[in-house]
């Protein structure tokens, strides 16, 4: 059949009154450079976030943009950025809370920008600076990093932004809480007063609010999902489980699904040791947290991407950074040290539509940390036993009380890093 449709050819298809499949992204004010592009990478139904986004972004309206991760926010800001740079001098400076985020979006810039010649720089620490400068120096229009990363070249005086037209802040509320604030507000400062600010989150809490209060004009609200929601095509299971269970009952899980796998857990230490094991057990293993060098999480990531890792473990600085589809199941090996920071691991399954799974381990005293997540996401976690693991009960937690508003906390480590050790 298809090499019948090629023999006849386009004309003759019309003829015949056969029409190629109309894109969803026409209508949306999209140039059509870039609709070529979009066209020949397949896409062809724009997810909520970029039907509601492009139109008002191509704009140049100042936005505030909430959905759920996995849901295509890249698409939604990448293409009105690189449209509007099209039309007059200037640049966009998009920052992003983690280097394996800033790599993600560059990538996407990057096939676009081209269509119109602008460069990009991708600017991240644990990488030589030399290949940015060189970016930098070659008048690349999109500038990418990470806020430290970014305000550094701004100091030097090798990142000029005094001519930005664009701010876009992707996944803010995690560059506050990985203490991001004061690089951020620096770069804010060197920014033209004129320009259109761009925010995008899963979730946003007072703090940024707060920025875009003082640094957005009245910033129109787009919110597809309410923020702290988890998505809907997940299946979140829990397993209460004492400490020194967690390692069969993962083996267990692994046996069980047998596709990829991502784990997450709270320290360095714990990556280390969690993929120890699991190497030894024999599994394709890579790790990825802030003892890593940027080859090393490169490779990690390309190797998971690719099946060479079936396996990858990782502290919530990776959260946001795993754009990778098709990920079987994400098992939270360990609880996380705040309430959103479940909401993004669990989103790095269940992308763009499809199903996933979501498995937390749970120790007897975290009935409250569970209460406290249920709450948030206003989705009871359904509790399962293994056969070959003890059953054991959440102390202090009452599950038809579930999702009834419960705030009452286990004692958790505060917010914004106090007494961390690093991830």
């Amino acid at each position: 059949m298809k090499k019948l449709l090629k023999n006849i050819g386009l004309k003759a298809l019309r003829t015949l009154g056969l029409k190629k499949k109309a894109s969803g992204f026409y209508g949306l004010g999209i140039a059509p450079k870039l609709m070529d592009i979009l066209d020949k990478k397949g896409f062809v139904t724009p997810t909520p976030i970029q039907q509601k986004s492009i139109p008002i972004a191509t704009e140049g309206k100042d936005m505030v943009g909430i959905a759920q991760t996995g849901t295509g926010k890249t698409i939604a800001f990448s293409l009105p950025m690189i449209q509007r740079l099209a039309a007059g001098p200037g640049k966009a400076l998009v920052l992003l809370p983690t280097r394996e985020l800033a790599i993600q979006v560059a990538e996407v810039c990057r096939d676009f920008a081209p269509a119109f010649n602008m460069g990009v720089a991708c600017l991240i620490g644990g990488e030589g600076k030399e290949s940015q400068l060189r970016d930098l120096n070659r008048k690349a229009r999109i500038l990418i990093g990470t806020p430290g990363r970014v305000y550094d070249h701004i100091e030097r005086g090798a990142a000029k932004v005094h001519d930005a037209r664009i701010l876009v802040l992707d996944e803010a509320d995690r560059m506050f809480d990985m203490g991001f604030a004061p690089q951020i507000n620096r770069i804010i400062r060197e920014l033209p007063k004129e320009r259109q600010t761009m925010l995008f989150s899963a979730t946003i809490p007072d703090e940024v609010m707060k920025l875009a209060s003082q640094h957005m004009k009245l910033p129109i609200r787009i919110e597809v999902a309410k923020s702290g929601t988890a998505a809907a095509n997940v299946i979140q299971e829990l397993y209460v489980v004492r400490s020194g269970m967690k390692p069969l009952l993962l083996s267990k899980l692994l046996e069980k699904y047998t596709g990829t796998v991502l784990i997450f857990v709270e320290t360095r230490y714990d990556a280390a040791k969690v993929a120890q094991i699991l190497d030894y057990m024999g599994h394709p293993v890579a790790e990825i947290h802030s003892d890593r060098t940027m080859g090393q999480r490169k490779d990690a990531m390309e190797g998971f991407k690719s099946g060479k890792y079936r396996i990858l473990v990782a502290t919530d600085i990776a959260a946001r950074g795993i754009d990778v589809t098709g990920i079987e199941v994400v098992i939270n090996y360990e609880m996380p040290a705040e309430d959103d920071a479940y909401v993004h691991r669990i989103g790095r399954t269940g992308r763009a539509g499809q199903p996933g799974r979501a498995i937390t381990f749970a120790m007897p005293e975290q009935g409250g940390d569970v209460r406290s997540i249920e709450t948030l996401t206003g989705i009871p976690m359904n509790q399962v036993t293994h056969p070959e693991i003890p059953a054991e009960t959440l102390w202090g937690y009452n599950h038809a009380a579930a999702g009834r508003g419960w705030n009452q906390r286990s004692a958790r480590r505060p917010a914004g890093g106090g007494g961390r050790r690093r991830r």
